[in-house]
């Protein structure tokens, strides 16, 4: 078997520990399979340390980093499938990671079928949550970057660099989106929201501390899906975009 990032176990072992963290990535998870087609094949993008298998196990895992929990050790820019193969893809916490977001998008409406879906979900630059990720979170946060040109060197070298600034400045800016719309005519924005003000800083994410119990957890996700339309635009902590091949 091939050697597994370090890095990934550590996520897996958190994963293992937290129950809070569980319950919170289950929703994302649920929201992710919730935008999808139910009646083809799914990808999951940055399958890492097999997450998402847990409530998809049906779907076809693949990752640049090999893991016993990985199907299909690949790069995202170069997806080994047919084209319009594909019902639908889920990523959670990957767009930030590609070097090359550009031709990642080419590569996935190929990939896609006509009515196909690409469902991601990502750090939100918003009011609050821009303060908490580039003051208290270990990925940088650069605002000034073009968010559809390539990355820099040490991006494509290593997975887990990131700028977690790409999908709110593509997805989330007018002008950026806009700049994406002509590029990518055949992937049409249908969802866009912003989420997860409570639950997602207080879980602790993939560090080791969390001050979210996993018996209230649930509550608390709750709450957080009922406000996110009102409190979601200023304090979220998450962006979900969906997108359709047309």
């Amino acid at each position: 078997m091939a050697r597994v990032d370090p890095r990934l176990r550590e996520h897996r072992d958190v994963w293992d520990r937290k129950p809070g963290l569980r319950v919170v990535y289950a929703g994302y998870h649920r929201s992710l399979l919730d935008s999808l087609p139910d009646d083809g094949p799914i990808l999951e993008i940055g399958g890492g340390s097999g997450n998402f298998l847990d409530m998809a196990p049906g779907a076809i895992s693949v990752d640049l980093a090999p893991s016993p929990w990985v199907h299909v050790c690949c790069d995202a820019h170069v997806l080994p499938f047919a084209d319009a193969a594909i019902a639908g893809i889920a990523m959670l916490d990957v767009l930030h990671h590609l070097a090359r977001p550009s031709t990642f998008f080419a590569e996935a409406a190929r990939v896609l079928r006509p009515g196909g879906r690409l469902a991601m979900i990502e750090p939100g630059m918003t009011l609050l949550a821009r303060l908490f990720y580039t003051y208290l979170h270990h990925e940088p946060v650069d605002m000034s970057v073009d968010p559809l040109a390539d990355q820099p060197p040490e991006v494509a070298t290593d997975p887990f660099q990131s700028n977690q600034a790409i999908p709110s400045l593509l997805f989330d800016r007018a002008d950026h989106r806009e700049r994406f719309e002509q590029q990518f005519p055949d992937l049409r924005i249908v969802g866009l929201k912003k989420f997860s003000f409570l639950a997602y800083p207080l879980s602790g994410g993939f560090k080791r501390w969390s001050i979210l119990p996993g018996v209230i957890a649930p509550a608390i996700l709750k709450f957080d899906d009922l406000t996110s339309p009102l409190l979601g635009p200023v304090f979220g902590f998450r962006i979900g975009v969906v997108l359709e091949r047309t």
